[in-house]
């Protein structure tokens, strides 16, 4: 095979990297020569993308299938406000482009799903997991193990991260642990909220994604040791880290001792998202269209937001705002003898405040406004601001 040559103006772009004894040309020409398929171009998958993209991975996919939004520009920096409203895969398409025309970018402007996982990821060499929530980590992982793949992975929660590299290469031809091997089974649903719910500091996915970013560069190279086998633990309130080693689980359903799944599963039901937790009966629910037949038929009924203030501040639909960390304490404020329907950004919240107003003081008037505002921003009032 023909050595990968560079130009000139390659060979100065990446001056720095050639004059290190360890990395020079031919860890140039590896990177040059390799693809990477980054998963999610958000909060990781922003500094992940453009550190990749600087480094001159010779082709990089990016799958994402949502839009920017205005709230994103909080921690994803690879966007600016004139991306708003565009396809994530698409403007991040073309800001990679802007940084470095020497490398090939694709675009998957798609949602990375059971269905076209394993086709996705063997296109690619090496795989970086930028996703926010268990379903798809664990769709990433699996995927990654059926196809021999390298997996990237972290994640983040408010002020804490986690990193590693899952299913790695290793000398003796065995494959180095995996996902599952950490995280046999997912949490209870509810259990870990999302970034969106829980929030996160805005610097904390630029940390971690520059990690990621780092770890691929060094799977790709060989330069170094990578986190293969090890969890790398960051807290930026004390600015602590911890190494934990991660060892392969004979019970591992994909690569254990007694395999037991050769193909991609349902991940929202192995996650448990959308059936309810046997802690966490049913409540009584109200879909958005419904909802507004009610307000255009002058229906009587009380609308009830547990979101926090802030939220509410953002977009709100004209509900009494009762924080769900208050709402047991506030029921002068809620009536029992009229229908009061209790929202929340997507339903979770409210679904609880309901559980406990029942359970502590005997409601049966209470329904639960399924989707939350988000549903009603998507199919009813489309003005109302995304958070």
């Amino acid at each position: 095979m023909e050595q990968i040559q560079f130009n000139k103006e390659e060979l100065e772009r990446y001056s720095r990297h050639l004059i290190i004894p360890e990395f020079n040309i031919e860890g140039q020409r590896k990177l040059k020569g390799s693809s990477v398929l980054v998963i999610g171009s958000g909060g990781l998958g922003s500094p992940l993308l453009l550190y990749l993209a600087a480094a001159g991975v010779g082709r990089i996919g990016i799958v994402d299938f949502d839009t920017v939004d205005a709230s994103n520009l909080q921690r994803q920096v690879l966007f600016g406000i004139q991306s708003v409203g565009a396809p994530k895969a698409e403007a991040a398409r073309d800001r990679l482009a802007s940084l470095n025309p020497h490398i090939t970018l694709e675009v998957h402007n798609t949602k990375f799903t059971s269905a076209n996982a394993r086709e996705l990821v063997r296109q690619y060499d090496v795989v970086a997991d930028g996703t926010d929530n268990f379903p798809t980590r664990y769709l990433v992982n699996d995927a990654c193990v059926l196809e021999d793949k390298v997996n990237v992975y972290a994640s983040i929660y408010r002020f804490e991260g986690q990193a590693s590299v899952f299913n790695e290469l290793l000398p003796d031809g065995t494959r180095g642990p995996n996902y599952r091997d950490l995280f046999p089974s997912p949490p209870p649903p509810g259990l870990v909220p999302s970034c969106a719910e829980g929030g996160v500091i805005g610097v904390l996915p630029g940390i971690l994604g520059s990690l990621q970013a780092l770890e691929v560069i060094k799977v790709i190279t060989g330069v170094g040791d990578t986190l293969s086998g090890r969890l790398f633990l960051f807290d930026a309130t004390g600015f602590t880290t911890r190494t934990m080693k991660v060892r392969k689980d004979p019970r591992n359903p994909l690569n254990g001792e007694n395999p037991t799944q050769t193909e991609l599963i349902d991940y929202d039901q192995f996650c448990g998202i959308g059936v309810p937790a046997a802690q966490e009966r049913a409540v009584e629910a109200i879909d958005v269209h419904e909802l507004k037949a009610w307000r255009d038929s002058g229906k009587e009924h009380v609308l009830i937001d547990v979101r926090e203030p802030y939220e509410f501040g953002i977009a709100e639909m004209g509900g009494d705002l009762i924080p769900l960390a208050t709402v047991v304490e506030s029921t002068a404020r809620i009536p029992k003898d009229v229908p009061v329907v209790v929202q929340c950004r997507s339903g979770a919240r409210s679904a609880k405040a309901i559980r406990q107003l029942e359970d502590a003081h005997g409601y049966t008037n209470l329904v639960n406004l399924t989707g939350g505002i988000l549903a009603w921003q998507e199919h009813i009032d489309s003005s109302l601001a995304r958070y």
